[in-house]
């Protein structure tokens, strides 16, 4: 049997933390310690009340440089040094923690998006190569057996066949929203990041690079655009609009839709959406996990879709904004 990995959490208060907490208690590891701001991390109680925590990072940073130091004594039969940093904090605050866990001979697992600019993927991928250490990514798409028989069906079908589909995703944010990081561009990378970024990844995996990145409405709570891949044209819409999801969703009380149509064909990947993280840190400790090179394709695309002028509603443009306010 392996011996227990040992991983610290930074954004241990944040609303994805939970899904990392259960997958390092899952996959048989242990949660050494903790870095949030907030202090409201009661959470942890369910997975790993032992933890230490932390609110300031500096301290966090010497935790993890003293317990580096601690395991290299050669006099210690235990090794307390941390293996894996897993990062959950703003998505502007990726990039630095990415190379705090890297700096402690640790590597890290972000959460998406790894990172906000294309050019920060580069540096990592020098900073990875003289650590010695990996930086990992969550795209849990690409392991939901829904899209994984798409993927199949698509790399069985004729090479030259162009697919032709529409994604709709609309996930009601409270006014809360406005007033966080996620309300800041220069922090979230905006609605196309903060909700699409995995969508896009999972689409390039499936139907190849982008070729073109039309963009038709670009407001601070909801986009929308053409995007074309190698095998496909995507029209895309996102919104955090409560107003925007369909009426007869509204009525049974929901305040999410997810929808992603091939022709006349329903592609139904809501089940097990949120259930693949533990999965995703199987990979991970197995060497299998997505790298900085599997995300540059999202990366880049989300980039160029914040920096555009959008056109309007002119050409191929997502069927929605004919029904909703923009």
């Amino acid at each position: 049997m392996n011996k227990p990995l040992n991983f610290a959490l930074i954004g241990a208060a944040g609303y994805i933390a939970p899904r990392h907490m259960k997958a390092i208690r899952e996959t048989g590891n242990h949660l050494v310690c903790a870095l949030d701001p907030y202090d409201g991390v009661g959470i942890m109680d369910s997975y790993f009340p032992e933890c230490d925590f932390f609110i300031e990072p500096e301290r966090f940073d010497r935790h993890l440089d003293k317990l580096r130091r601690m395991s290299s004594n050669k006099k210690r039969l235990d090794d307390v040094k941390v293996d894996y940093v897993s990062i959950c904090s703003p998505n502007y605050m990726h990039d630095s923690h990415i190379r705090l866990a890297l700096r402690n001979n640790a590597h890290a697992i972000c959460e998406k998006p790894i990172v906000l600019n294309p050019w920060n993927l580069d540096a990592l991928r020098e900073i990875e190569k003289e650590s010695g250490k990996k930086v990992y990514t969550i795209l849990q798409l690409r392991l939901h057996p829904s899209i994984q028989k798409l993927f199949a069906e698509v790399k069985k079908g004729p090479e030259d066949k162009v697919y032709h589909l529409d994604l709709t995703y609309i996930t009601s944010r409270g006014n809360w929203y406005y007033r966080s990081w996620k309300g800041d561009i220069s922090k979230s990378g905006g609605i196309a990041t903060n909700i699409g970024v995995h969508f896009f990844d999972m689409l390039t995996w499936i139907f190849g690079p982008a070729r073109e990145n039309v963009v038709n409405v670009l407001k601070e709570n909801k986009a929308a655009g053409l995007l074309s891949l190698e095998k496909a044209n995507i029209r895309w819409f996102l919104s955090i609009d409560y107003n925007d999801i369909p009426e007869e969703i509204r009525k049974t009380g929901k305040r999410t839709y997810r929808s992603l149509t091939l022709g006349d064909q329903q592609i139904e990947f809501s089940d097990g959406f949120t259930d693949l993280h533990t999965e995703s840190y199987r990979n991970i400790i197995d060497g299998h996990g997505f790298g900085i090179n599997d995300a540059r394709q999202s990366v880049n695309i989300v980039y160029k879709i914040r920096n555009q002028v959008p056109v309007g509603l002119k050409g191929d443009y997502h069927p929605i904004l004919k029904t909703v306010t923009i």
